[in-house]
């Protein structure tokens, strides 16, 4: 057993989660992986499925990383995609669930706060991962710098700050894939088809909605 892989199971960590929409989904099913932003315009099937969540991307330098969460969602980020740059689209939302197999992968980066902010610590390894559940974690507002304490009944599977970020390298391949969580019953029906119609075998899917509002309990 790895050092990773001892604290994963020392702190109960269970899934490794990816939000996206219904196309974004389509997109992951097609090409077997969930792409990096860098990666996605590479592959022509998906010109007509290319929908980021976000609109625009102020950390270049990490495109071609694939952007995950450890046991919750970064909810405020969802909120955002899914309220204000995606609200006028005709599209639904769902949450990957990856094996946390992954975090002991070759060149996974693990980032204290949302990988954006000019003081995220990011770092490879146990100590990054450890990191990630500091006692004290340094993130960001609108308007300033800010010190998030550990809360001392917040379950050891979730790191110290909501916008923690696991960065995967160039491609997340779906043999890691757990289940996909999603809203309505109709969403599930959906995922089918589409993995029917791709020649798939079936996911599992669950009907969850607190895994949309990043829930930390």
């Amino acid at each position: 057993m790895t050092l990773i892989q001892q604290v994963i199971e020392e702190r109960n960590i269970t899934e490794i989660l990816h939000f996206t929409t219904n196309v974004g989904l389509l997109g992951v099913l097609a090409t077997k992986a969930i792409l990096s932003r860098k990666r996605l315009p590479m592959e022509s099937y998906l010109e007509h499925v290319y929908t980021p969540n976000c609109s625009v991307r102020r950390d270049t330098q990490w495109l071609d990383y694939v952007n995950l969460s450890i046991s919750s969602i970064n909810n405020n980020l969802f909120d955002i995609s899914s309220g204000a740059w995606h609200r006028n689209r005709d599209v639904w939302w769902c949450v990957l669930s990856f094996d946390p197999i992954i975090l002991n992968h070759d060149g996974v980066v693990f980032t204290s706060t949302n990988n954006m902010y000019s003081n995220a610590v990011r770092s490879c390894g146990l100590v990054g991962l450890q990191k990630m559940f500091s006692p004290v974690v340094s993130t960001c507002t609108r308007s300033s710098v800010i010190q998030i304490q550990r809360p001392h009944d917040l379950l050891p599977k979730y790191p110290t700050c909501p916008q923690a970020e696991i960065l995967y390298p160039g491609s997340l391949s779906i043999e890691y894939l757990k289940r996909v969580y999603v809203l309505k019953q109709d969403f599930e029906y959906a995922i089918c088809g589409q993995c029917a119609a791709l020649s798939l075998p079936p996911i599992e899917v669950s009907v969850n909605n607190s895994i949309f509002r990043g829930t930390r309990g």
